[in-house]
């Protein structure tokens, strides 16, 4: 299944756009994403760059499969634990580091 990076990269734009107007500061080069069980979703602030790592583009994928462009939260909101989304960001983080 191809990867259709100028689709995920523009609604990601048009999603950071969003958050931009809100209440809390999302830091340049950053956005805001929603995980975790049903009626108890957290809120992350992460950096673009974590776009580029295959197992987040598998979770916009799944996002896509599963909310499509509607996102219950108001903002992408991506279909996994808390737990696993921490491990990912952590290795993310460990992988830009070196």
């Amino acid at each position: 299944m191809a990867i259709r990076m100028p689709v995920i990269t523009r609604v990601c734009r048009q999603i950071v756009g969003r958050f931009s107007f809100a209440a809390t500061h999302i830091p340049k080069g950053c956005f805001a994403v929603y995980v975790g069980e049903e009626g108890e979703k957290k809120r992350f602030v992460i950096p673009i760059s974590f776009l580029r790592h295959p197992s987040f583009q598998e979770l916009l994928n799944r996002a896509e499969d599963e909310f499509g462009f509607h996102h219950p939260m108001g903002g992408l909101t991506l279909p996994c634990t808390e737990e696993l989304f921490i491990y990912l960001i952590s290795k993310f983080s460990r992988i830009n580091l070196t």
